[in-house]
């Protein structure tokens, strides 16, 4: 349980707020590269509480500027696209993708006004089908040579959805293996063939127990939680009770990505970005350590759910999240359908949209959540005594573990040595990777 004074520093995301301070230390996803497809490659991007304009110019460079014109206030995602850069439809101001002021038409004839007008710019990159936007102090740090980094674009497969609810609750609810029994039990099994890219685990390791069962009927992990150069591993354990033991491995990046399993094959890698203090997307990148990811197949999937061009969920607080009592009596737990992302949006979006933790209770299958909280405030209390001159990179960048990427695996293995087979599975999904295994 926490104080009001301290919920408030862990979510809220200002930038004289402390969480805010220590998120703008890290890379953060600001946009899919898929939303800058078209003749006209310009996105509104509001990030961290910032209204941002993100925008790819004529050379292919990109730009990511104060989303108000400094001159009277305009919105320059209306802005024209031409001659290199953003130009601004009420009095044709012009600005590079560093936010730089180049010309002002209707200014005398020789003025070096634009000279000293520069918006607010920051720095952005392009991997993996997201584009990534640097919003703290000093120079960024580099980009973390994860697999989800690493691998070609033929591997990976991006996409977001908008949750209505502070980022803390949304990144909470992946650290928190316990609730997978409750929240995702299915009552009924599923093929894990007939829904590609969305399973939890296959069952190519042998056992002809789906994870719908062993979520179902092993509703007690223990769980334990390592600290990591990255951020923690969290393993659950559900002891089967005929010598094997179902082991999933899973972890939390620091300050907002969580890396998890989706097969023997693909894993996911999914920051929870604050847009506001009340509101945040899911990114999340597919990695395939096997063939080519299917991108138009899991595209389509997406979009059957989300509605573009925000990517809010179809299913969402306005239409109870597609509740039918029938199907939760039958079916599923929840009575919201069988795709899992809804049972978390429900989930966190229900607790409001700052989640009060001053009347919570956390129980022993919480440590997750507790150890990641400690780090936090550890992170914030860090900035608050530093400054701006303090440390770019609190944790996650710099050390071998952390360039090499975090391991996460579901597998069923034998009780009495599965810590060895996890490890095993990790390597052999490394070795058969198409891309350097790295360090």
């Amino acid at each position: 349980m926490l104080n009001q004074e301290q919920n408030d520093a862990l979510t809220r995301i200002g930038a004289d707020r402390p969480a805010g301070k220590v998120l703008r230390r890290y890379w953060m996803p600001a946009a899919l590269s898929d939303e800058l497809i078209g003749s006209r490659p310009v996105v509104p991007v509001t990030l961290l509480g910032e209204r941002l304009v993100l925008f790819r110019d004529q050379s292919g460079e990109l730009g990511l500027i104060g989303r108000h014109c400094p001159h009277r206030g305009a919105d320059l995602c209306f802005g024209r696209l031409e001659d290199n850069g953003l130009r601004c439809p009420f009095h044709g101001w012009h600005f590079d993708v560093s936010g730089q002021c180049v010309e002002q038409p209707a200014e005398p004839e020789g003025s070096l006004m634009h000279t000293q007008i520069r918006t607010d710019a920051y720095p952005v990159i392009e991997r993996s089908g997201v584009v990534w936007a640097y919003l703290g102090p000093g120079d960024p740090p580099p980009l973390p040579e994860f697999d989800c980094f690493r691998a070609p674009d033929s591997h990976v497969f991006a996409f977001k959805g908008l949750w209505e609810c502070n980022w803390l609750q949304a990144l909470e609810v992946g650290i928190d293996p316990a609730h997978a029994s409750f929240l995702h039990r299915f009552l009924q099994d599923e093929d894990p063939k007939e829904a590609y890219g969305k399973q939890f685990r296959d069952t190519s390791d042998g056992s002809d127990m789906p994870m719908t069962r062993v979520l179902r009927e092993f509703p007690r992990p223990e769980i334990r939680v390592e600290e990591t150069d990255y951020g923690l591993r969290l393993i659950a354990l559900r002891d089967l009770k005929n010598g094997h033991m179902h082991v999933r491995v899973t972890n939390q990046i620091f300050p907002c990505a969580i890396h998890i399993p989706l097969s023997n094959t693909m894993t996911i890698t999914q920051w929870h970005v604050p847009v506001d203090d009340e509101t945040c997307y899911w990114y999340s990148v597919f990695t395939s350590y096997a063939d080519p990811v299917d991108k138009v197949t899991m595209r389509e999937q997406r979009l059957k759910e989300h509605r573009l061009p925000d990517y809010a969920p179809l299913k969402n607080k306005r239409n109870n999240y597609g509740y039918d009592p029938e199907e939760q009596e039958r079916e599923t737990y929840t009575g919201m359908g069988l795709d899992i992302n809804v049972h978390d949006q429900w989930a966190v979006e229900s607790m409001g949209r700052i989640q009060d933790r001053t009347k919570e209770h956390l129980g022993r299958s919480d440590i997750g959540i507790t150890r990641y909280r400690r780090m936090l405030r550890q992170a914030l209390s860090h900035v608050q005594a530093n400054g701006s001159d303090g440390e770019t990179a609190l944790v996650g960048f710099t050390a071998a573990e952390a360039q090499r990427g975090p391991i996460s695996v579901d597998l069923v293995a034998p009780a009495d040595d599965w810590e060895a087979a996890w490890r095993a599975r990790d390597a052999e999904r490394r070795m058969q990777a198409p891309w350097p295994a790295g360090l």
